[in-house]
């Protein structure tokens, strides 16, 4: 049974989520701590969210990044992520895609961005929309600044290079150990949202304020440090919550990543949900959900593995 709204209202509207599919033709195996990453079954379970978000006749689908796990043999890459986009496109609304790290290793951002549908600012997966006139969709490109992605010269790049060799020692540096704390971000598979695209966002918040929009912000990377495991946050996570915590427009904070899950409310209100990995489900099990969004609140109904959750929003 999933949650019902107190005041028992009609949303104003109602949309599919999923995160993490990390599809690949490839078996099954334990990474990160023992946990099983199922990739084969993960499609399974997008195309079981698909027929279910069909017959709800939800308005739109946001996938939180990692379609395509980094494992799939790199000739096979192209050929996958159309298999899970095409499997996306069943839907019967738009889809809007945030892009990950697996997507990345499969991909160059300009290959990747076309097969996604995103329209690209300057090669970055930002972008807003507007579903109904009371609320703004705000995507974030978490790899804006990061070490993947980007050609071997590009300025991004080398800036991600030269951010982990002075915050990470290790050799690997998708490796934490001997970093303490909220240090532990700094990995290669996260990264930053760059000086031109926080700009950009602080114009669309100014905007979303003038035209009276409650804002829900998406990201691959979470922006909260007690939504997430410190290895899973975006570099500069407190820079962008400095920029949303100027307005009283943004209410939620979509992510994925940390394939646990997890939620927080921050000290502005804002709340944070992490979406749990649609990858780690077993044989039978899956983990999508759907948001009704309304005047003054949010409500998520999970499937399995993905938690339900009512988000009250402050005043």
């Amino acid at each position: 049974m999933g949650l019902v709204s107190a005041e028992g209202k009609k949303p104003l509207v109602s949309f599919g989520v999923i995160s993490d599919v990390q599809y690949a033709d490839i078996p099954d195996r334990r990474l990160y701590h023992g946990v099983p990453r199922y990739y084969r079954h993960s499609l399974l379970v997008l195309q079981r969210a698909v027929q279910k978000w069909n017959e709800q006749k939800l308005k739109f689908v946001i996938n939180l990044g990692d379609i395509v796990d980094g494992f799939c043999p790199k000739d096979q890459s192209l050929i996958a992520i159309k298999k899970i986009v095409n499997e996306f496109n069943i839907f019967n609304g738009p889809v809007y895609h945030t892009i990950g790290n697996h997507c990345l290793y499969n991909l160059p951002r300009e290959k990747l961005l076309p097969v996604l549908n995103i329209p690209g600012r300057e090669g970055l997966a930002c972008y807003d929309f507007s579903p109904i006139p009371e609320y703004r969709f705000i995507v974030l490109d978490g790899y804006d600044i990061s070490a993947i992605g980007w050609t071997k010269d590009h300025p991004n790049r080398l800036n991600a290079l030269k951010v982990l060799q002075e915050r990470n020692p290790n050799s690997d540096k998708n490796c934490p150990n001997g970093l303490v704390g909220l240090e532990r971000r700094f990995l290669m598979f996260n990264g930053a949202v760059g000086k031109g695209q926080m700009e950009w966002l602080d114009s669309v918040l100014q905007n979303a304020t003038k035209l009276n929009q409650k804002v829900v912000v998406c990201c691959h990377l979470p922006l909260d440090i007690c939504a997430s495991c410190n290895e899973a946050l975006l570099w500069n996570y407190d820079e962008v919550m400095d920029v949303i915590h100027r307005y009283n427009c943004v209410k939620v904070c979509l992510a994925g990543h940390d394939h646990k899950g997890g939620h927080s409310v921050d000290s502005h209100g804002v709340h944070h949900w992490v979406l749990e990995a649609a990858l780690e489900c077993p044989s039978g099990s899956n983990s999508f959900g759907r948001i009704d969004l309304y005047d003054d609140r949010l409500l998520l109904t999970g499937t399995d593995r993905m938690k339900s959750q009512e988000m009250v929003f402050s005043s």
